[in-house]
């Protein structure tokens, strides 16, 4: 079913329902917001903008975001989100390579760009009140003037439900193009149909039904297809409402927030669990008289419920299910929300699948495992044997992405012959489907007698040591080096030498590991790794 018949159906059924609002601040409800997306129709037809032209999207998280968002979608202008973290000079060099039309921005990005870089820009607007910031002439300046005009000309009696209709004969047209970086080189623009769109919210909306009375809290970057699909576009298509952050909360405002909205579905990235198990609850696991508790079969899972209930409470009591994604769940941190029967999931995508590869419901989920392929796309490993040996995750079907726009090098790259996405990660499966992420094939470390060695393997260990906030796993030459970045505050308090722990640290790793890829040395980072919009490191920065 497409997406936008969903979304039409949703506004209609949830006319007086809250859509889309700003944490204790503006509120839309479905009725409102289809009536500004229909204010911005006219405005759009008054300036000429046509089927296919590109409209750059470029803000802050917001109600008025998604507003927009679906405003362009459903007019079938192509929408180009970016990060509203870009640089200044990729910002203008990424709406330029998309030819865009129409900018969408903040008033404070906008007085950091420079007009002059975006050529086909004939209109800004302000993505906070849709007042006019820039206009090539005089006459989209009078097309926006008469918007008020022209809106209660066409609907004398008022918008109302039965005047929304959405077009659904689009399903292999291009809907999105999603900048995968701030690069002002080759820029990689993921080319996204309308049918990539609806076969992730098919999916979502079987497996995890989202209704008019649930809510989810939204605190990934929209700009993103991981925050864009499941905090924005799957969950409104099921009558849903959105409740927006803004910039990325502390942990106290993140907590506050969910206790006062109550959240049906969590969405986050596995760092953000992590550090919620090492602050909240390792302390308590990890003390002498629990660590013997634990142990004793009936009184333990009295406890295990007890921490069920307690972590659940903190997302506001009402979640059905936590899906993280983006990068590989701690096995350590795994385990032990197995053992509390915490309802969450790893799933498994990219940009270029808008964004899901893989999924399974918590209470299938294999451990260690990021699910198993969705329905959309078929999966292999590029392997003789890929239950045993490693290979290259590859994928196609009806929700990867047609290519790279204008990078026809980038586009050729990313297929196999025989038209196969490649992923860049490689990893295995099992009978079951399930897929067993190994790492990034670019990250891979040969070592010296031709034993692959896997940064990620070794990092999870690295991260189980007390003291270890986060790390990175590098080679240089025939030496493995792990860059950490250490909970200071934490060592001062407990009276922690750095030198001797690093000492322990370090038999304490390699004692987990095999001989091929025991640690050489350990570097301690004085600053956090930098990160990406999804909390990944930045790991090309440290080789």
């Amino acid at each position: 079913m497409h997406y936008l018949a969903r979304l039409e159906q949703a506004i209609k059924n949830n006319w007086e329902r809250p859509a889309v609002a700003n944490f204790r601040s503006e509120s839309f409800t479905f009725g409102q917001m289809a009536e500004r997306i229909e204010r911005l129709h006219i405005f759009f037809r008054n300036i000429g903008l046509k089927k296919g032209d590109k409209v750059a999207l470029c803000a802050k998280n917001s109600a008025r975001w998604g507003i927009t968002f679906f405003a362009a979608n459903t007019y079938e202008a192509v929408l180009v989100p970016i990060l509203a973290d870009f640089h200044p000079d990729s910002v203008n060099s990424l709406v330029d390579h998309s030819e865009s039309v129409v900018l969408l921005t903040d008033t404070d990005i906008w007085n950091k760009l420079d007009i002059t870089k975006m050529p086909t820009v004939k209109v800004v607007i302000s993505s906070s009140d849709f007042s006019l910031l820039y206009a090539a002439d005089e006459s989209i300046q009078k097309a926006h003037d008469s918007v008020d005009n022209d809106f209660a000309a066409a609907y004398p009696e008022g918008f109302k439900p039965e005047h929304v209709c959405y077009p659904t004969d689009n399903e292999k047209d291009l809907a999105i193009i999603n900048y995968t970086s701030g690069t002002t080189s080759a820029p990689k623009g993921v080319m996204l149909r309308y049918e990539c769109l609806s076969e992730n919210v098919t999916f979502g909306q079987k497996r995890l039904t989202s209704y008019p009375e649930d809510k989810i809290v939204s605190m990934l970057p929209m700009a993103h297809m991981y925050g864009m699909m499941f905090e924005l576009i799957y969950p409104l298509c099921g009558g849903s409402s959105i409740y927006y952050l803004g910039k990325t909360p502390t942990p106290a405002l993140l907590l506050g927030a969910m206790a006062e909205i109550k959240p049906y579905l969590v969405i986050t990235v596995p760092l953000v669990m992590e550090k919620i198990f090492k602050s909240k609850v390792a302390p308590v696991v990890n003390k002498p008289l629990m660590k013997v508790l634990c142990a004793i079969p009936g009184l333990n899972q009295i406890i295990f419920k007890k921490i069920r209930k307690t972590l659940l409470n903190a997302f506001g009591g009402n979640i059905r299910e936590i899906v993280m994604g983006g990068a590989a769940l701690n096995p350590d941190v795994e385990k032990w929300f197995r053992r509390f029967k915490l309802p969450f999931t790893v799933g498994y995508g990219m940009t270029e699948a808008a964004p899901l590869l893989a999924y399974e419901d918590w209470w299938e989920f294999a451990s260690k495992s990021c699910g198993k392929a969705v329905d959309s796309v078929e999966v292999r490993i590029d392997s003789e044997d890929p239950y045993n040996k490693v290979g290259e995750i590859q994928a196609k079907g009806n929700s990867i992405m047609s290519g790279y726009y204008k990078n026809e090098e980038a586009t050729a790259a990313a297929f196999t012959e025989d038209g196969w996405m490649r992923t860049g990660d490689l990893g295995l499966l099992d009978k079951k489907g399930n897929i067993y992420i190994k790492g990034r094939s670019k990250n891979m470390i040969l070592s010296a007698n031709g034993q692959n060695i896997y940064p990620e393997e070794i990092e999870a260990v690295v991260n189980n040591q007390p003291y270890v906030v986060e790390s990175v796993v590098i080679a240089r030459g025939a030496k493995i080096v792990a860059l950490v970045y250490m909970d200071s505050d934490k060592m001062k308090t407990e009276n922690v030498n750095l030198d001797e722990y690093k000492a322990t640290m370090m038999a304490e790793i390699n004692s987990a590991m095999p001989a091929y890829s025991k640690v050489n040395l350990i570097e301690v980072m004085e600053q956090p790794f930098e990160k990406t919009p999804k909390m990944s490191i930045k790991r090309f920065m440290y080789k």
